[in-house]
């Protein structure tokens, strides 16, 4: 694996064979196509207005489209494979048709096969291949690039399982077992990116944990995807003063925005969320900064991924 000079102190620089590095992290803007996500479920259920969503994302500079049928947000029910289909491979298929990069976000060997023949480039997995034995084996036939998360369990029951003795440590270490299983499997070293799972079977201070420590995730060798976009860590920061209320997900994409320039400044190959414009905007700055800062290049997107 080909290297460049690291960004800061202890960060990966990764340039894997295969992944060309944009000049910075990618924003990747999410396609949420279910009725019960957390943030935004229900806004873009019928095949057009998630097509129309994705495609104003790309106006404000999403670099990738996450297309996903399922919602992962704590407590929600599975839908069917067929009800997943129906979703989300419509919307892949225009998407992809109209040259956006796109991502599918799916748990399901039988869904990713289906999105990547509809165009998805890439496939992004929270559940690490633990969710489908199947899916492994697909992707490495495939010759996908793919998202590999940390994973406790399926969305019912998964905030019961946020008992760590260190949470990085726990974390990097379940990572590197699934990046092996991932490569036995036969994907290709240089398809491979991690991503360390904020808010799944995570509270709120293993999520900030992660984040203060996201070299050591880095550490792993793999381009890193950050995924904090309006996550309920962020609404207990920002609770009212008065009534200690979280802020509600709709207005804590500030903070997000300020969480994604952090991770850029960090090396982030990616980060993941639902306001484009504000995101698209610090990344650029971060880089650009970057440029004149004795370290080289804040978030160049170490491991960054080609798809088509």
């Amino acid at each position: 694996m080909s290297t460049a000079t690291p960004l800061v102190q202890g960060a990966p620089a990764l340039s894997p064979r295969g992944l060309p590095a944009p000049a910075r992290t990618l924003v990747m803007g999410v396609v949420n196509v279910t009725p019960d996500s957390f943030s935004d479920g229900g806004r873009w259920c019928e095949p057009w207005e998630a097509v129309a969503h994705g495609l104003a994302l790309v106006g404000q500079g999403a670099d990738i489209l996450d297309v996903g049928g399922e919602s992962t947000r704590p407590g929600a029910a599975r839908p069917s494979v067929e009800e997943e289909l129906r979703r989300v491979v419509p919307v892949v298929r225009e998407l992809a048709a109209a040259g956006v990069p796109v991502s599918v976000d799916t748990m399901r060997a039988e869904v990713a096969a289906a999105a990547i023949e509809a165009g998805a480039g890439l496939v992004n997995d929270v559940s690490g291949g633990l969710a489908d034995p199947e899916m492994l084996p697909l992707v490495a036939r495939a010759g996908t690039p793919y998202v590999l998360m940390h994973w406790r369990g399926h969305s019912a029951g998964m905030q019961a399982n946020a008992v760590y003795d260190d949470v990085v440590t726990d974390v990097v270490d379940a990572l590197r077992l699934r990046v092996e299983a991932a490569l036995l499997a036969g994907l290709s070293r240089d398809r491979l990116i991690v991503d360390p799972g904020l808010g799944f079977a995570k509270n709120p201070d293993h999520n900030w944990q992660l984040l203060g420590r996201i070299q050591e995730v880095m550490g792993l060798g793999h381009p890193v995807l950050v995924g904090a976009a309006r996550k309920s860590f962020l609404g207990e920061l920002l609770a009212d003063p008065v009534t200690g209320s979280p802020r509600p997900a709709e207005l804590r994409d500030a903070a997000t925005a300020a969480v994604s320039v952090l991770a850029a400044m960090q090396g982030a190959w990616c980060v993941r969320v639902h306001d484009v414009a504000a995101t698209a905007d610090a990344v650029r700055v971060a880089a650009r900064w970057g440029r004149e800062a004795e370290s080289p290049v804040f978030g160049a997107g170490r491991g960054g991924l080609q798809i088509h």
